[in-house]
């Protein structure tokens, strides 16, 4: 399964880091401040252009929030970084077909509109009022000064190797970010695709009962989600596990959909929000994944475009043989390269300018943006979210990382 997703996951990061290095951000936190359609529809776009990691995603809507964003938006903008981006899509095509890729993009505008219209009975304002104001409260460490390559126009940019330079450290830092998850979907899912037995998989997802296994499956594909821990692309792979396990075409929607409620992320949600709100966002978006993806199923299946055969997935071959993945995997695997050269050499191009690398977790942060930073002697360490900075600050040997401002 690596092997066949290996080019559409260089492809997916390299253009994820251009966007990233491209795309102004400055307008965020202006333009988020009310639920309106206008604003829901930044908030969205602006999610499809940012990072696809879960955690640096609830780190980055929690700081929209912190300054102003309205809440419901703030969680859109937290899904579509999630569920409606490009590298998500192109590992969900060639790993489980084109009709999957689609899912990604109908239901995600689904589940968004659902969100929006749950957000104003579920999220109490008494509640998003408190949290807000303990977020303010807590706080810590300044705002970098916008620097000079923040004031210099995107197209400007992208035509100097400064710029390049930084959009490669922005690829290779998600890479960085997220391998612990890819490596978890791809063993996870190697392990259920060969070692769990099909009549085991058919007691689990009750195939053959028509609208009862559709509900079954899209309540039970984010439980699945939650237990796993596995978010991101990473949980493609388990994806196609559990499709050739007998999964529903919804229960896979809504499993996909589900990287933003795996435990780590609700105990995160308890912390920035309270109790009581974080079970509320757990339980809302439960529903609305579950509900998007039996929406998405009974869509496609009006359509005739269902996929039904789970015969010659990419979890029955065996073995690597010379095709055109070979190809393809050779060819990205030299811009991959290129990739890598670009950012151990951007500070001889003139990149880095405002940007800090992570020392916990390897991302690249805009550190006027940075969710969290802590003081080490006279400098200051930048982080992606508040918990790569108290495992930072809990660490028994810190140290000042190169990276740091």
């Amino acid at each position: 399964m690596f092997w066949e997703t290996l080019w559409p996951l260089i492809l997916g990061f390299g253009l994820s880091g251009a966007v990233q290095a491209f795309v102004p951000r400055d307008a965020m936190q202006r333009s988020m401040g009310d639920r309106r359609l206008g604003s829901i529809a930044r908030a969205t776009g602006f999610g499809m252009v940012s990072s696809s990691c879960s955690y640096a995603a609830t780190a980055m809507a929690k700081s929209l929030f912190r300054k102003g964003a309205d809440f419901t938006t703030a969680m859109v903008f937290m899904f579509a970084s999630t569920n409606l981006v490009l590298e998500l899509g192109i590992v969900l095509a060639v790993l489980l077909g084109w009709q999957f890729a689609a899912a990604e993009f109908v239901g995600g505008p689904i589940m968004i509109g659902l969100l929006v219209l749950a957000g104003g009975f579920v999220f109490d304002r008494r509640l998003v009022d408190g949290a807000r104001r303990r977020l303010q409260e807590d706080a810590g460490g300044a705002a970098a000064p916008m620097e000079a390559a923040e004031r210099v126009h995107w197209t400007t940019r992208a035509r100097t190797l400064a710029g390049w330079s930084d959009a490669a450290s922005y690829a290779i830092a998600d890479l960085t970010m997220l391998r612990r998850e890819l490596v978890l979907g791809y063993v996870i899912a190697g392990v259920l695709a060969e070692a769990v037995p099909m009549h085991a998989w058919n007691d689990l997802f009750l195939p053959g009962h028509g609208a009862v296994t559709v509900v079954e499956n899209v309540l039970l594909g984010p439980v699945i989600a939650f237990v796993s821990f596995v978010c991101s692309v990473g949980n493609v792979p388990m994806a196609a596990a559990l499709w050739h396990g007998g999964i529903s075409f919804g229960g896979v929607v809504a499993f996909v959909f589900a990287d933003l409620i795996t435990l780590p992320l609700f105990l995160i949600y308890r912390k920035f929000y309270g109790r009581a709100l974080a079970w509320r966002l757990l339980l809302t978006f439960w529903a609305v994944m579950a509900t998007a993806g039996a929406l998405v199923e009974g869509l496609f299946w009006a359509l005739g475009v269902l996929p039904t055969s789970r015969h010659g997935d990419v979890v029955d071959h065996a073995g690597i043989s010379f095709n055109y993945t070979s190809v393809l995997n050779v060819l990205f695997l030299l811009a991959f390269a290129g990739l890598w050269w670009l950012h151990h050499n951007r500070a001889r191009f003139g990149g880095g300018a405002g940007y800090a690398i992570d020392p916990v977790c390897g991302m690249q942060v805009e550190m006027a943006h940075a969710p969290a930073s802590t003081r080490v002697g006279d400098s200051t360490v930048w982080f992606c979210s508040d918990r790569c900075r108290e495992r930072f600050d809990g660490s028994p040997a810190r140290h000042t990382p190169a990276g740091s401002a």
